[in-house]
């Protein structure tokens, strides 16, 4: 972008598009917390966070496109496994996938004021890794939202990728979707490495694309977990235009 479009761009952030994302996320959160405490939260925790992150997106001038959509089946639960490019990974996800989930978030989120509280108290899945009895309440908990028939969204990856490349992915998510015998959708972001990388605190007008995968099945109710890492890696990965195929499941 033009050195005068950036600076025109940046004027609009701050004047226009930053005021009303402000709002919206506050409006947002405290919709879902009161919904939530009126025990309307699992419908609360998908569809107005879609609105909001659509909204993040239009405003920042951040346009999302979405490929296999039809390879999902409404009604039914997956586990979702993405490759984690920047933070506009949640808005695209969040607003674009079009199927009720939970998140697997870091613990560290949910101090996030009023916002980490609202990912909550609707059912999203905070990791602690701090201990073994602290993984096994996040498990639990990640059960509890898949025996009720909610798909969860995972980045096995564990954070933004730090240089564009995608990385190792761990194992966690893949042990649910065993569990449960449940299907492994793939789904590849990209572009939002371009629109804001991990170390950039603000975001340039860009194109994010997703490509949501055929499911992988467990076979007679059981995945192979090694397998399974190796195959949804490698269908997210050839979708992505130029990746350095370095770093291996």
């Amino acid at each position: 972008m033009p050195n005068i479009m950036l600076f025109l761009y940046r004027i609009y952030q701050f004047l226009v598009a930053a005021p009303i994302l402000l709002a919206a996320t506050i409006i947002t959160a405290l919709a879902i917390i009161v919904l939530s405490v009126l025990g309307m939260g699992r419908w609360a925790g998908n569809t107005i966070p879609a609105y909001w992150a659509k909204l993040f997106c239009m405003l920042t001038l951040v346009k999302v496109t979405v490929k296999g959509r039809q390879n999902i089946k409404p009604g039914t639960s997956y586990v979702f496994v993405c490759n984690h490019q920047g933070a506009y990974d949640i808005f695209s996800v969040y607003g674009y996938l079009n199927h009720p989930f939970r998140w697997m978030m870091k613990a560290s989120l949910g101090r996030i004021p009023l916002v980490g509280y609202s990912c909550k108290i609707s059912g999203h899945i905070m990791v602690d890794n701090s201990s073994p009895s602290a993984t096994k309440r996040t498990m639990q908990i990640a059960e509890r939202q898949l025996r009720q028939g909610m798909s969860i969204v995972v980045f096995p990856e564990g954070a933004r990728t730090p240089d564009g490349i995608m990385h190792r992915f761990k194992r966690g998510a893949y042990l649910l979707a065993e569990e449960f015998g449940l299907p492994v959708v793939p789904i590849t972001i990209d572009g939002s490495y371009n629109v804001m990388p991990r170390f950039k605190m603000l975001p340039v007008p860009g194109q994010i694309r997703l490509t949501i995968h055929k499911p992988i099945h467990a076979v007679e109710g059981r995945h192979n977990i090694a397998e399974v890492i190796k195959e949804s890696y490698k269908a997210i990965q050839e979708a992505l235009p130029e990746q350095n195929l370095q770093n291996e499941a």
